[in-house]
């Protein structure tokens, strides 16, 4: 009885780290996704169509702008429009639940204006939220 005992949780862990090591996988699939779409279709279009429909970012001068539209509105601002950014997450960490995420790395920004083109770095930290379509959205950023 011991022996079976201990069989099953052995096994009961190796399925949950089996899990959360593909939780993991989705969050960096859907954080690339997420940067790839941002280059390729847009910043604006890409903050809003991985936002959470309560997502929060907060931005320069520690101001927050909530909710998808207010988000877009703000990506979309001329000064934005031809700004590109890159970002790879270097740590990734899924709640036991699968419902929630969340990752940090760094970014960075870049600004052209007549050949002059301005760098930005810095450190990203995102919180992503499971949907019940089984897509992850970001609610904080």
């Amino acid at each position: 009885m011991i022996l079976a005992l201990l069989v099953f949780f052995a096994w009961t862990a190796c399925t949950d780290n089996k899990n959360h090591i593909l939780l993991n996988d989705e969050i960096y699939a859907t954080e690339k996704a997420f940067e790839r779409m941002a280059s390729e279709r847009g910043i604006a279009e890409a903050f809003y169509f991985y936002a959470d429909q309560h997502a929060v970012i907060k931005r320069e001068g520690d101001s927050m702008i909530t909710g998808k539209e207010n988000i877009k509105d703000y990506y979309a601002r001329q000064s934005l429009l031809h700004a590109v950014v890159n970002w790879t997450p270097d740590f990734i960490d899924v709640a036991e639940s699968g419902d929630l995420a969340y990752t940090y790395g760094r970014y960075t920004w870049s600004f052209g204006n007549n050949g002059d083109t301005t760098r930005l770095r810095g450190v990203f930290h995102t919180v992503w939220k499971k949907q019940p379509d089984g897509s992850w959205r970001y609610v904080w950023d």
